[in-house]
């Protein structure tokens, strides 16, 4: 379909991620055979229809050019799993069997893809990440793409976004070929945990945030200890606790329901530090960054004095050159976005 107000076909690139009627957009231009990024944005849907929207965002200069799309984590999960003793190219349908009892949603309404943790070799050889997003949120940004008249040849996840931001982080600090933990809000319930290594990705983990987190004050709890290391059932391999993807703190944990939801947070993290640091004794963690938007700072802060490690901010728009303003309140939604521009075949 030919739109009126289609304009001659861009040369930037946009990078999008289209949940909840709502689109955020990252886009960039080339200049000197590199990306600058040019603008940072959301747009509502609002009561438009779809076919008004398209024509809102086409007014807005955002048709007709190369895209790349990004789900979020309520559009996607990533699942890790002992890897199939099959063929290289039965992995899928394998791994399509294996997670049959990790997920609520019906096979048949899922799109899925395997890739390897970290590079393949010694401890990681026998394990999988599988990427799994349901059909729907796969069609609904395919039939933006369409009415944008975008070229969209990539799909991505978010935590892969946020490994290439946590790589480019860890090269600027100096310890690129050191492993590394990444904690970022994603919004005010859920926090995405990251843990990288040589720009591969080894480890990812949802952890719920308490309710209301971000308007907390957070130096009560500073002088929290973490729980013993003794207190953990040994490991012998990395083997990721799947009835907890989500890294949901229920009433079930060992500090029990009263405890104090911050102090349960920062033990949830240490646990993934800890079960990182008896796994892989031959990567230790160099460092933690964090992004909390304008609290980044203070989580820093709290995290440093809460675990006991090297915390610092990864703010993802110091990652680049000249990004623009960006409200506050658009932040965990759009900046994220940036990861995909560090993607392996993009210019920067």
């Amino acid at each position: 379909m030919r739109w009126p107000w289609q304009r001659t076909p861009s040369h930037d690139l946009l990078i999008v991620s289209w949940s909840g009627q709502s689109l955020a957009f990252v886009e960039a231009r080339q200049v000197q055979g590199r990306l600058a990024v040019k603008r940072i944005g959301l747009e509502l849907q609002g009561a438009d229809s779809a076919d008004a929207f398209a024509e809102r965002l086409f007014t807005l200069g955002l048709g007709r050019m190369p895209a790349l799309a990004m789900l979020g984590v309520e559009q996607s999960m990533l699942l890790q799993i002992p890897a199939p003793a099959v063929p290289a190219e039965e992995l899928r349908s394998a791994a399509r069997y294996q997670i049959r009892d990790m997920v609520d949603t019906h096979m048949d309404d899922l799109t899925m893809d395997v890739l390897h943790v970290g590079d393949g070799q010694d401890k990681s050889a026998g394990q999988l990440f599988v990427v799994a997003a349901t059909n729907a949120a796969i069609r609904d940004t395919l039939q933006l793409a369409a009415r944008m008249q975008w070229s969209l040849p990539v799909i991505d996840v978010q935590e892969m976004a946020q490994r290439n931001l946590q790589t480019a982080w860890a090269r600027g600090a100096g310890f690129a070929e050191r492993a590394s933990a990444a904690m970022v809000l994603v919004n005010e319930r859920q926090a995405l945990l990251t843990i990288s290594a040589k720009g591969e990705l080894y480890y990812s983990r949802r952890l719920d945030l308490p309710t209301g987190f971000l308007a907390m004050q957070w130096d009560g709890a500073t002088g929290v200890e973490a729980a013993p290391v003794d207190a953990y059932t040994p490991v012998g391999e990395y083997i990721p606790d799947y009835g907890r993807a989500t890294g949901a703190l229920g009433a079930d944990d060992a500090l029990g329901a009263g405890a104090d939801p911050t102090q349960r947070l920062l033990v949830e993290l240490q646990r993934s530090l800890d079960l990182w640091d008896r796994t892989w004794t031959g990567l230790p963690l160099a460092g933690v960054g964090v992004y909390a938007g304008a609290r980044s700072a203070e989580l820093a802060g709290w995290l440093r004095q809460g675990l006991g490690q090297t915390v610092t901010v990864m703010d993802p728009a110091s990652l680049f050159e000249d990004v623009p303003p960006v409200q506050e309140a658009l932040k965990l939604r759009c900046l994220p976005l940036l990861g995909l521009l560090l993607r392996d075949g993009v210019p920067n």
